[in-house]
């Protein structure tokens, strides 16, 4: 069975091992063994329990075959700096990397949620007075080029889902793609 990470900010929400455990059975529907950050049993009140999450974390992207990225922007207008790290090394490694996100909106949406957005010079300006990157894409062009050159598109929902973490519509079609893909791979 071929092995995927699973990495997003989903982790951080109360029923998180529920979610884990139905991603997990929508990826063996598929032919998939899913390596989700939750399954390592770390002591969270020891002295290192950041470190062994990283450790153990990191030593499951080395056992997979590619990651499965939930980029639904987390805590601001972009994905999550851990998941971004966590495709980074993945696609680092030479691995598939694929991800979804749950919120359709473009990224200078996104940054317009969070400040006021002027346009100088022909270039999108934040209240911050910098520039605010303006192609188009759902979010930072390197993460998004990362997945073009390196496994699959985005997958995005074409409407934002009642339940922005718990929905696993994207999701799903982000597995079946990532099964297809690794399937061609592995003949």
């Amino acid at each position: 069975m071929t092995n995927v990470y699973l990495a997003g900010p989903d982790i951080f929400i109360p029923d998180a091992l529920d979610l884990g455990r139905r991603k997990a059975e929508l990826c063996a529907a598929h032919g998939l063994r899913s390596l989700y950050p939750l399954d390592n049993a770390v002591a969270l009140a020891a002295h290192d329990a950041s470190l062994q999450i990283f450790r153990g974390n990191e030593a499951m992207m080395n056992e997979a075959d590619a990651i499965i990225a939930n980029l639904t922007p987390f805590r601001g207008p972009s994905a999550d700096a851990g998941t971004v790290y966590e495709l980074g090394y993945m696609a680092g490694r030479g691995k598939l990397v694929f991800g979804y996100s749950n919120d359709p909106a473009n990224y200078v949406e996104r940054v317009g949620r969070f400040e006021t957005l002027d346009k100088r010079d022909g270039m999108l300006i934040g209240a911050d007075g910098l520039v605010v990157e303006d192609f188009d894409l759902p979010d930072n062009l390197m993460l998004i080029h990362a997945l073009d050159l390196h496994g699959a598109p985005l997958i995005t929902l074409r409407k934002k889902p009642a339940d922005l973490w718990r929905d696993l519509t994207a999701f799903e079609a982000c597995v079946k793609l990532a099964a297809a893909r690794l399937r061609a791979v592995a003949r």
